[in-house]
C-alpha cells in the first residue's frame, strides 16, 4: 500500500560530486519533483567491486568529513542522504528496493539519477546497473557533470584519443561547454516519514580515532563545497593577476589550490572555468593568469581522456616501449610477474645488498630525507598536509624515476597514498609524463636538476625552511652520474624504438 503524500521517488547517487550547485543529476531530479515526489541522495563507499581502486589513507579522510557537509547542506534541500558500504552492484538496487517497499510503490515509480565516471570499472558498474534497473522498469538517468568536455568528444579526426596535450587543447576550445547550473531552488519540505535505515558514517573508519597523522590536515583543509567556493573566490581576487609568476614559486600562496575541490566534486570545472572566464573579460591585468589556470582544467580533461581509453594507466606504461626499461622497485612494491620479465621482478629480496639499496633510497625519498632540501621539504609538505605545490611535484618525481631509478608506479602509488586530491586519472598520467613513458612525455633528457630547481624558484629558502629537515643530510646520489646513467638507459629505449627491437 502507497504511503500517503508520496507517489514518486527520485535517487540521486552521489560519487565523486559532493556539491549542491551544478549537480546536473541532482538538478535534474529536484526540478522535476511535482506534487508527492521525494527525492533521497544515497552515496555507497565502494571498494571491492573489480577494477575500482581502494582510496588513499588521506583522501579516506577527506571524504569522511565531506560527507559530512553534502548532508548538511542536503538536509537544507530537505534531501535525506542514506550511506551504504559495498558493492554499489548490490547496494544501489537494495536501495531502490527498500525505497519502494518503504513507500509502497511500482517500480516504474522510481528513477535514478547520477553524474557519469570514466574509470574501467567505475564504467562497468554503471553500464551494468543501467542495464538492471531498467530492466525492473525504474528510470535511470546519467549526465555530464565531472569533466568540461566528455573523453569521447574531444578526439583526432580519425576518431582517435588525443596523446599529446596541445592539439587536445585546441580541439577541446572548438567543443561547446554547457551551461553551470545553479544549485536546486525548489527545496522540499521535511519529510518526517522514515526512511531506511542506512550505515553511520563513523562506523567505516574513514577518519583515524585520534588526531595523530591528520592533523595536519585538519589544519591546512576545509572538505566541503562551502571552502571551495570561499577559495575559488579567493583565486579570481587574488591568485589569478599574479598566476603566471606565483605558479612556480613554492614560498609563496600562488597556485590555486583547487585540487581536492574539483577532485572530489566540491565545485565542478565548468563552474571554475565560467568564473575565471568572467575575470579574464573584465579584468585584463588578471587575464593571462585566468587563461593559464583554465588550461590546468583542460589537462586535467586530457588526463582523464588518457584514462577512459588507457583504463590500466596506472599500471601500464602508456608508451610499451618502456615495459622492458631497467627501473628498480622498492621489495614492498614488487610485482608478480605475468608472463614476459617485468622490470624490477627479478631483484632478490631485502636481504640482497643492492635490493636493500633500493629500499633505503625509496624510504629516503618517501620521508623527505633525500639530501635536496627541495625535495625533501616537498615531501614534508605532502606528509604535513596532504598536499604537494605542483613544482616540487615535479622535481620529487623526476628525482625518485630518473636519479634513483626506482619505478614510477612507487612514486604514484605513496602519492595515491598521502595526497587529499589523489585522482584515478591525474595522478598516474601526470607520473607517467614525467616519467617519459605516457602521453605528451616530457623529452626524455628532461631531468630536473633539485639544486638548481630550487635557486630559481626558491631563491630565498622560505619553503625549504618551512618545511625542509632540521638536519642537513648528505644527498643520496650524485645528480651528475644518475643523470648520466638516466639518459644513457632513455637513449637505449629511444634506439630500440628505432629498430623495432623493442617488443610493443
Amino acid at each position: 500500500m502507497k504511503t500517503p503524500g508520496v507517489s514518486a521517488v527520485h535517487i540521486v547517487w552521489f560519487r565523486d560530486d559532493l556539491r549542491i550547485a551544478d549537480h546536473p543529476a541532482l538538478f535534474a531530479a529536484m526540478e522535476s519533483n511535482d506534487t508527492g515526489t521525494l527525492t533521497v541522495a544515497v552515496y555507497v563507499h565502494d571498494e571491492v567491486s573489480e577494477h575500482i581502486r581502494p582510496l588513499g589513507s588521506a583522501a579516506r579522510w577527506w571524504l569522511h568529513h565531506g560527507l559530512r557537509e553534502l548532508r548538511a547542506q542536503l538536509s537544507e534541500l530537505g534531501v535525506p542522504l542514506l550511506l551504504h558500504q559495498g558493492s554499489a552492484l548490490l547496494k544501489i538496487p537494495t536501495a531502490v528496493e527498500e525505497l519502494r517497499q518503504r513507500f509502497g510503490l511500482n517500480p516504474e515509480d522510481l528513477s535514478v539519477y547520477w553524474n557519469r565516471r570514466y574509470g574501467g570499472g567505475e564504467r562497468v558498474v554503471d553500464a551494468s546497473l543501467m542495464a538492471f534497473l531498467r530492466a525492473q522498469g525504474t528510470t535511470v538517468s546519467s549526465f555530464s557533470g565531472t569533466l568540461l568536455h566528455e573523453p569521447w568528444t574531444v578526439q583526432t579526426q580519425e576518431r582517435r584519443p588525443y596523446k599529446v596535450f596541445t592539439p587536445f587543447y585546441n580541439a577541446a576550445q572548438l567543443v561547446p561547454l554547457r551551461p553551470a547550473l545553479p544549485a536546486p531552488s525548489n527545496a522540499q519540505p521535511p519529510h518526517l516519514l522514515q526512511m531506511p535505515a542506512g550505515e553511520e558514517l563513523d562506523g567505516w573508519g574513514l577518519a583515524p580515532d585520534s588526531q595523530d597523522w591528520s592533523a595536519g590536515l585538519a589544519a591546512a583543509w576545509t572538505p566541503g563545497e562551502t571552502a571551495a567556493r570561499e577559495r575559488l573566490g579567493m583565486v579570481l581576487q587574488e591568485v589569478a593577476a599574479d598566476y603566471q609568476h606565483g605558479r612556480d614559486r613554492p614560498g609563496i600562496d600562488g597556485t590555486s589550490k583547487l585540487s581536492p575541490a574539483l577532485r572530489w566534486g566540491h565545485l565542478s570545472p565548468v563552474q571554475v572555468w565560467e568564473a575565471l572566464g568572467a575575470v579574464a573579460a573584465r579584468n585584463p591585468e588578471a587575464a593571462e593568469g585566468a587563461r593559464a589556470i583554465m588550461r590546468q582544467l583542460v589537462w586535467r580533461d586530457f588526463c582523464w581522456s588518457q584514462l577512459y581509453h588507457w583504463p590500466d594507466l596506472a599500471a601500464a606504461n602508456l608508451r610499451p616501449e618502456f615495459n622492458d626499461f631497467d627501473w628498480a622497485w622498492p621489495t614492498e612494491l614488487l610485482p608478480v610477474p605475468t608472463g614476459g620479465r617485468v622490470a624490477g621482478t627479478q631483484a632478490a629480496g631485502s636481504s640482497d645488498p643492492a635490493q636493500g639499496q633500493i629500499n633505503a633510497l625509496y624510504d629516503a625519498w618517501c620521508h623527505g630525507e633525500t639530501g635536496f632540501s627541495l625535495v625533501d621539504a616537498g615531501m614534508r609538505e605532502l606528509w604535513q598536509t596532504g598536499w604537494m605545490h605542483n613544482r616540487a611535484r615535479m622535481v620529487t618525481a623526476s628525482l625518485l624515476v630518473k636519479n634513483l631509478g626506482i619505478h614510477w608506479r612507487a612514486g604514484e602509488a605513496w602519492f595515491w597514498d598521502t595526497l587529499v586530491d589523489a585522482d584515478a586519472a591525474s595522478n598516474p598520467a601526470n607520473w607517467q609524463w614525467v616519467a617519459g613513458c605516457g602521453a605528451d612525455a616530457a623529452p626524455y633528457f628532461r631531468v630536473f636538476n633539485p639544486v638548481l630547481q630550487a635557486k630559481k624558484f626558491d631563491p630565498q629558502g622560505r619553503y625549504q625552511s618551512r618545511f625542509g629537515p632540521v638536519l642537513v643530510r648528505k644527498p643520496v646520489v650524485d645528480l651528475k652520474e644518475s643523470r648520466a646513467s638516466a639518459l644513457a638507459a632513455y637513449e637505449h629505449v629511444r634506439r630500440a624504438t628505432r629498430t623495432g627491437d623493442t617488443q610493443r
